[in-house]
């Protein structure tokens, strides 16, 4: 689901991160497993519709930002710096890294659902506001976030690499709570 949602980037990544004999899902699952941090399995939601995964969300509230992270981005890859330099612009929003629904699911509400339970828990860690970003050659993507009241917020050009390698722009969407 995260490969949906990440349009090919977190696969790409897990690759460059794997050790030999690991396959890029052996390291986003690793990854899954931690207990801290954003990507963890704590942050996430599942719809399941019998025995078949639909849909999942990831979302959890974004740090504060410091001036030691900021002086960090350098340390990034260069395709990475838009998307944290958006997450930046929204500290302490209550952030959806990934939101995908497969598709025989779409249309069916699902992720209006997983939206509401993510919106409940950024009440629950009182935020007073949500964040996503969403690829503008997505605008399907763009269209959902809207009709459930996000708003342009910023954007970013993204430099093409192996995983995305189509000139685009991440756009960044906010909705206060």
């Amino acid at each position: 689901m995260i490969e949906i949602a990440g349009d090919g980037i977190p696969g790409y990544l897990w690759a460059q991160m794997a050790r030999p004999g690991e396959t890029p899902l052996d390291v986003g699952e690793q990854r899954a497993r931690r207990e801290e941090g954003g990507f963890s399995y704590r942050h996430a939601t599942v719809a399941e519709i019998g025995d078949h995964v639909a849909g999942m969300i990831l979302a959890y509230r974004l740090p504060d930002i410091s001036d030691e992270d900021r002086s960090s981005l350098a340390e990034l890859p260069e395709f990475l710096r838009p998307f944290v330099e958006l997450e930046f612009e929204v500290p302490g929003s209550f952030y959806i890294n990934a939101l995908a629904v497969h598709e025989p699911y779409r249309s069916r509400g699902i992720g209006a659902r997983l939206l509401r339970k993510a919106e409940g828990q950024a009440i629950e860690a009182g935020c007073h506001q949500m964040s996503v970003q969403h690829f503008l050659l997505n605008p399907r993507a763009g269209a959902f976030y809207r009709r459930y009241g996000f708003r342009p917020f910023g954007e970013r050009t993204l430099m093409p690499h192996p995983a995305h390698p189509q000139e685009d722009r991440s756009i960044l969407l906010v909705r206060d709570l």
